[in-house]
């Protein structure tokens, strides 16, 4: 799970728990005009069969880490596919995000 904060001009988001393990990741800083959307993940992770550096990947149970896949590199931590969202960027490493987060509307609200 990923908590999101706002401090200043940058959006924090804080991997929780023992994510922290299966996505080799701790937090993400990344600045408030980077984020062009964020939306409710529709899509099942079971799709993302790019490769997988380092990260994460048990079907069903949890996919977490980088991946690089032909639309460009993402971020994932997810167990809960209700709970998930996805964030898109620009001018950044990632491409996207695709994060569990205890409440997907309000975690919207806020990006």
């Amino acid at each position: 799970m990923v908590t999101i904060e706002k401090k200043e001009n940058n959006f924090i988001f804080e991997v929780q728990g023992l994510h922290k393990l299966w996505a080799f990741r701790s937090q993400l800083t990344i600045p408030v005009e980077n984020v062009i959307k964020a939306y409710p993940n529709e899509k099942s992770l079971d799709w993302l069969m790019g490769l997988r550096i380092p990260g994460t990947h048990i079907p069903g149970l949890i996919t977490a880490g980088t991946y690089y896949v032909n639309s460009g590199t993402i971020f994932c931590d997810v167990s809960d596919h209700k709970k998930s969202i996805v964030v898109e960027l620009q001018d950044e490493s990632f491409q996207r995000l695709i994060i569990e987060v205890e409440d997907p509307q309000n975690a919207i609200d806020l990006l």
